[in-house]
């Protein structure tokens, strides 16, 4: 076998997959450490937590020892040692020891991140020791070199072995010739699982830098593996102290002694190799799929297109299995559409349980109680919407805790409850899906926020901003209520990186806040970015694409609703007013005298406002190119896509629109 190490094809492979499971088990562990801290002094200790937890760093252990990284195998060893004496009844779980594990949680995330991200890790040692204090001294030990692979131990055998059955072990050494032939490691285990039940699975380092599996099987009422399987790089044998069926080889092609191949680094649960009917997938290989998914919609687009050409050339009767053979693809192309979302859809608990160790350390820095509540948990998402709002969730997070929500005495002091509610919601609202983030602290004062930007110059003295102009106030670069930077929230930064990370994934922000009761922060998010649904309009001599989820409403515009105030255009709108946008006028095109006005209305409430464009031309289904070159970027255009007959158009911003507009105003 080639060493994993000298072929990097493979050992990038090997490192996604070790970064997904320990992520999966970084998710478990908070999940079940705070349902410890949650216990803590009010019920006896949670002993399957404990157990849990112990199982995640004993893994997390054994892969970051496979692939070379020393400081998490550390690491996690002196977690799991504590954990150990915990599951003993040798160490006790106290709010402070709590703390450490927290710490030492954090620390271990941070050298995993490090590590994948080829920076400058973070040194362990001052935790090391923290978690070495912990220990009652008979427990203390350090890591000791570990010592040659072994058949596993008796006992395991005696607990979980069924009796009368024939236990074997099988070691899986993969390659890249083994991968080019589709054997992996959870094809062996699907083979094994059909040979036998699986006990017990190890990952194993071999002293000449690859890597092999070691599976424990009991085969009962089996006479012995078929030989065949040499070939796709399995060794086995019998375990000691059983006897062999007459005629079975003591140890089927092997090139290497159990005793030789390698230290032991830790073994995992045969829970902790995913299932056989579960593949991670690279997000690459899925943008890649709906992109071409995106190129059989415009092939699709093509085909209508030439269809509707041939409806002065053709026959009814003939054309008609054409149109038939057309409206099919058009309903199985959507239907292939909507499986690839669904595979790249995660729920977006994925974002909220991270943010439960955020609420508790800061709010632990800012001396404030806080409860957290979550929402909507389940709402699905695509993947890379998720990972791209975790951060602007984050500083929303720190920031309701930093500077809305009030600490115990204030809040008692207003006839509150000393513990203040921070609230993640989300929802699936059609082809979007809302995120909210709402606290019932202080509010804002937005009399001082509107004084303290004009002695900035970033309004005019006479003008009265109104909440959404709060929002653009608060969301300007260089911006703070705070006059010092402190850990929850530095200086100068305000909210303008959440807001150009929602406009950049073209979704819309908003906010409501009440002096006494909380603000809240709302966020509408598109439920994917490759391919929508988009109304084409035409205005002038020009034609655009609308993201159908930002429209709520298409009207026409009798033109004597129109008033002028303030050199804005307005009309009246369900009891209220909204302000037009002429595209013509926006992008300087001719504009056509005594045309009907069709107006599309986008945004709610104060941010609402109607797109006043010539026709409305259909619906279709659009592929989205995004324009990322500066240089290419015009405000109000957010990327492009191909029509059928092959013109491309521009698809609109309606957020950059309304800012721009309203800034021209």
């Amino acid at each position: 076998m080639t060493p994993l190490p000298s072929d990097p094809v493979m050992m990038d492979s090997f490192l996604d997959d070790y970064y997904a499971e320990c992520d999966e088990h970084m998710t478990a562990i908070r999940r079940n450490v705070l349902d410890l801290e949650a216990s803590l002094g009010k019920a006896p200790l949670n002993m399957s937590g404990v157990e849990e937890l112990f199982r995640s760093f004993h893994t997390i252990k054994g892969l970051s020892g496979m692939v070379g990284l020393k400081d998490a195998e550390h690491l996690s060893h002196r977690i799991e040692n504590f954990l150990n004496a915990l599951r003993g009844k040798k160490a006790t779980l106290s709010p402070a020891t709590l703390d450490t594990l927290i710490a030492g949680i954090n620390l271990l995330e941070k050298v995993m991140e490090a590590h994948k991200s080829k920076s400058t890790p973070p040194s362990i040692q001052d935790m090391t020791r923290r978690l070495e204090e912990l220990l009652p001294a008979e427990e203390n030990d350090s890591p000791q070199p570990q010592a040659a692979r072994r058949v596993p131990e008796p006992e395991t055998s005696a607990e979980a072995r069924p009796h009368g059955g024939a236990t074997w072990i099988f070691e899986f050494q993969p390659s890249p010739e083994l991968a080019e032939r589709g054997i992996n490691v959870n094809r062996i285990r699907s083979r094994l699982e059909g040979f036998g039940k699986i006990i017990k699975a190890s990952p194993q380092m071999l002293p000449s830098g690859g890597v092999a599996f070691e599976f424990v099987v009991s085969a009962a009422g089996r006479d012995e593996p078929p030989a065949e399987w040499s070939k796709d790089g399995l060794t086995f044998f019998r375990e000691e102290g059983q006897k062999a069926p007459e005629g079975s080889p003591d140890r089927v092609a092997s090139s290497e002694s159990p005793a030789a191949a390698g230290p032991d680094v830790g073994s995992i649960t045969s829970t902790g190799i995913s299932p056989v009917n579960i593949v991670r997938v690279d997000l690459a290989r899925l943008d890649e799929m709906m992109r071409l998914v995106g190129e059989l919609v415009i092939s699709r687009a093509r085909l209508e297109d030439g269809l509707d050409r041939l409806e002065t050339e053709v026959s009814a009767a003939g054309l008609r299995p054409l149109q038939e053979a057309d409206l099919a693809m058009g309903r199985q192309l959507r239907d292939l559409r909507e499986a690839v979302m669904r595979v790249r859809m995660v729920p977006v608990g994925e974002i909220f349980n991270r943010m439960q160790f955020v609420v508790r350390d800061v709010a632990r820095e800012n001396r404030k109680q806080v409860r957290l509540e979550l929402a909507g948990q389940e709402t699905e998402i695509d993947k890379l919407i998720v990972e791209r709002m975790m951060d602007p969730l984050l500083h929303l997070v720190r920031n309701a805790i930093g500077h809305g929500l009030e600490g115990p005495e204030e809040r008692l002091s207003q006839g509150k409850t000393a513990e203040g509610r921070l609230t993640l919601r989300a929802a699936a609202a059609g082809d979007t899906v809302v995120l909210e983030v709402e606290d019932d602290g202080a509010g804002m004062d937005c009399q001082k926020i509107a004084e303290q930007a004009k002695r900035q110059g970033m309004v005019a003295r006479s003008e009265k901003p109104d909440e959404k102009d709060i929002l653009d106030i608060l969301c300007t670069s260089g911006f703070s209520t705070r006059s010092e930077a402190d850990l929850t929230s530095g200086r100068g930064v305000g909210l303008a990186v959440v807001r150009n990370a929602v406009e950049e994934l073209g979704g819309t922000m908003e906010m409501t806040t009440a002096p006494g009761k909380g603000t809240n922060f709302v966020m509408r998010l598109p439920l994917t970015l490759a391919i929508a649904d988009a109304l084409i309009v035409s205005v002038g001599d020009q034609t655009f694409a609308v993201p159908q989820a930002v429209i709520h409403e298409v009207i026409e515009i009798p033109k004597e609703t129109v008033t002028v105030l303030e050199n804005n255009e307005i009309i009246p709108y369900r009891g209220g007013v909204l302000p037009l946008i002429r595209l013509a006028r926006f992008f300087h095109l001719p504009q056509e005298p005594g045309r009907s006005l069709y107006g599309m209305v986008v945004g709610t409430g104060p941010s609402g406002a109607v797109l006043v464009v010539d026709k409305i031309v259909g619906r279709r289904e659009i592929v989205v190119r995004a324009t990322t070159d500066p240089l290419l970027a015009v405000p109000g255009v957010a990327g492009a896509t191909e029509l059928g007959d092959g013109r491309v158009v521009l698809i609109l911003d309606t957020a950059k629109l309304k800012a721009e507009a309203g800034g021209k105003r």
